[in-house]
C-alpha cells in the first residue's frame, strides 16, 4: 500500500523519538530489535536513525502470525514446554555485553483466542522460563530498552471492526502518532517538556513515602501496600549503564513497587486484557495478604486461571501505577487492545515480577532483601487497568492517617 508523504515523514519522526528518546542509543552500542513482520518499514527507519546516532550493529528479529499459528495447529502435544533457550540466552548475553533492546509492538491482539488454553499456557511458560534471564535485565534497567508500536492491519482490524482495512490502519496510525508526540513541530522537545512533568509527579510522591494506597470505586474497595524501600518513576530515567531513555513510548504512567505481601481487598478491571493473543473481560479478584484468593473473568477465564498458576510470584502484584483519567490516550476514547496504550489510559496494576528499578540501594541488595522488603518475583509481568473516572485513590501515611491522592480519576494535588 503506497504511503503519502505526510504518513512516510511522521513514520520517520516516530523512528527518530524511538531512537532518540526511547531507547537513546550510544555511540558503539548495539541495538536487537523485536517487531511482527509487518513492521519493516518502522524497523527500516529505526535502524537508519540508529546509524546516524553511532549504533554499531542492528540486529532484527521478526515474529509472524501464521508460524506462529502453525505450530498450535499441528506441533505434537510433547513438543509445547520447548522453547528457543539459545536464542534467549543469547540475547541474554547480548545485553551484558552492553547491547540496548527495542520492541515494536502491533501483533493481532485476539490471535490465540480459538486455540487451546492449557496449549497456550504451556508455550507461554516455557518462552517465560527461557526468557527470564534476557528480562531480568530488563526489570531491573539494567540496559536502556523501550517499546514502540507499528499499527498492522490485524490490530487495526480489532481496534476499529466496522471500518475497511486500509481506513481502520489509518485511524490507528493516527491515534499512534498522536498519542506518542510526534505530531508537533519539535517531538525530542515535546518529550523533554512531558518527561519532566511525570518526574516532578514521581518527585513529589517519593517526597510523601506514603505507606499504602486505598483504591474505591465501583465494585473496588482495594488497599495496596507500597514495598518497604519503595521509589516512584516515570518518563525517562538512567538504566544501569548509565544511559537515559524512556522504555515506553508512549507513557503517562508514575509507578512503583509494591508490597507483595500486604495488599488486601477486591477490585474489578476497568478494561478488558488481551494478553499473548487471548481476551479476558471483566477481571474481578480478591486479595487476602498479598495473594489473589478469587479470581473470575467474564471472557478468559480458563486463561486467567493459567496465567494464575503460572508460579508462586504470578497471584502477588508487582507494579502500581497512577495515570490520570484525562490522559490524552484515555480522552481519545480508544480501546486499543493493547497493553502499551491502554495502561496509559487508567491506574493500573501488574501480576508478577517488580521492577528493581522502583527500589531503593538496588546495587546493594541481594534479591533476598529485595523480597523481604516486598519486592515480587515472577516469570510474568501481566499489567491490567483498575483506574477510570468513577475512582478514588487515596495515599495512606505510615500512621494510618488518609490524604485524597485522585478523586474521579484525576490528581487531587499538582506539584
Amino acid at each position: 500500500m503506497a504511503l503519502s508523504p505526510q504518513h512516510e515523514h511522521l513514520l520517520d519522526r516516530l523512528a527518530e523519538v524511538a531512537v532518540r528518546v526511547g531507547v537513546n542509543i550510544a555511540h558503539g552500542q548495539q541495538l536487537l530489535i523485536t517487531a511482527p513482520l509487518d513492521a519493516v518499514p518502522l524497523v527500516r527507519r529505526i535502524t537508519e536513525h540508529a546509524y546516524r546516532a553511532g549504533a554499531s550493529l542492528v540486529t532484527p528479529f521478526y515474529a509472524d502470525d501464521t508460524t506462529t499459528l502453525a505450530r498450535f495447529h499441528h506441533a505434537a502435544d510433547d513438543t509445547l514446554d520447548t522453547a528457543a533457550d539459545w536464542l534467549h540466552d543469547g540475547m541474554a548475553t547480548a545485553y551484558r555485553k552492553g547491547a540496548a533492546r527495542m520492541a515494536i509492538t502491533g501483533g493481532n491482539p485476539v490471535l490465540l483466542a480459538n486455540e487451546d488454553p492449557e496449549r497456550v499456557s504451556r508455550v507461554a511458560r516455557a518462552a517465560s522460563r527461557a526468557g527470564r534471564p534476557a528480562m531480568e535485565l530488563i526489570t531491573r534497567f539494567a540496559i536502556n530498552w523501550n517499546i514502540v508500536a507499528f499499527a498492522t492491519p490485524a490490530w487495526a482490524a480489532q481496534v476499529f471492526p466496522d471500518l475497511p482495512e486500509k481506513e481502520a490502519v489509518s485511524r490507528l496510525w493516527d491515534a499512534i502518532f498522536q498519542a506518542s508526540r510526534v505530531m508537533v513541530d519539535d517531538p525530542v522537545a515535546e518529550w523533554e517538556a512531558h518527561n519532566a512533568r511525570l518526574h516532578r509527579r514521581a518527585t513529589w510522591l517519593n517526597d510523601r513515602r506514603f505507606a499504602a494506597l486505598h483504591f474505591s470505586g465501583p465494585d473496588t474497595d482495594l488497599t495496596v501496600g507500597l514495598a518497604d524501600g519503595h521509589a516512584w518513576a516515570g518518563g525517562a530515567e538512567p538504566a544501569g549503564n548509565g544511559i537515559v531513555c524512556n522504555p515506553n513510548i508512549p507513557t503517562e504512567e508514575v509507578f512503583t513497587t509494591p508490597h507483595a505481601r500486604k495488599v488486601s481487598g477486591t477490585v474489578r478491571a476497568t478494561k478488558p486484557l488481551f494478553h499473548q493473543g487471548t481476551l479476558i473481560d471483566d477481571i474481578a479478584v480478591r486479595f487476602e495478604e498479598g495473594r489473589i484468593v478469587e479470581a473470575r473473568a467474564s471472557q478468559g477465564q480458563a486463561v486467567l486461571e493459567r496465567i494464575l498458576d503460572t508460579d508462586d510470584g504470578a497471584r502477588r502484584l508487582g507494579e502500581v501505577a497512577l495515570v490520570p483519567a484525562s490522559s490524552p490516550i484515555s480522552e481519545s476514547g480508544i480501546l486499543f487492545r493493547n497493553t502499551l496504550f491502554d495502561e496509559n489510559a487508567a491506574s493500573h496494576i501488574a501480576l508478577g515480577q517488580s521492577y528493581a528499578k522502583c527500589m531503593l540501594d538496588t546495587d546493594t541488595l541481594t534479591e533476598a532483601h529485595l523480597a523481604q522488603q516486598g519486592a515480587n518475583s515472577s516469570f510474568i509481568h501481566i499489567d491490567w487497568m483498575i483506574g477510570s473516572s468513577k475512582i478514588d485513590v487515596d495515599a495512606i501515611n505510615h500512621d494510618g492517617t488518609r490524604e485524597p491522592l485522585m478523586r474521579q480519576g484525576e490528581w487531587s494535588n499538582q506539584p
